[in-house]
């Protein structure tokens, strides 16, 4: 139980962290929604960082991976949202904002993972 109070606890941290993100930088008049694309990024280089750290030292307990990688990255990364959001560019006609938007997404989350792994070898 308290396993899963930890997930809760960082999920909704992690939950409202994206909602505030997405508040300040996902607007009308960009079609591209960068704050979506902004949470995940962080989200994927912050997960990098905590497993990377983990894994090389051990020095984190179970109770603070789930915290922080399981309930905070989790609760603040969101691929349904940019599921949905690659959904409406489709459905609105807006290819040349679905592109750039979908790839940067995916290849900025992919690098940005990798990133924080490496950042977890220098801590």
């Amino acid at each position: 139980m308290k396993q899963a109070l930890l997930v809760f606890v960082g999920g909704g941290f992690g939950s409202v962290a994206r909602y505030l993100v997405g508040k300040w930088l996902n607007n009308i008049e960009n079609a591209i929604p960068y704050g979506t694309m902004l949470s995940n990024v962080l989200g994927s280089l912050l997960i990098g960082v905590i497993l990377g750290y983990l894994g090389r030292t051990g020095n984190m307990s179970q109770s603070q991976s789930l915290l922080l990688a399981t309930g905070f990255c989790g609760g603040f990364t969101t691929f349904s949202t940019f599921a949905y959001e690659n959904h409406l560019l489709i459905k609105n006609g807006d290819y040349f904002s679905f592109l750039p938007y979908t790839l940067l997404s995916l290849i900025l989350g992919f690098t940005a993972v990798f990133l924080g792994l490496y950042i977890s070898k220098l801590l």
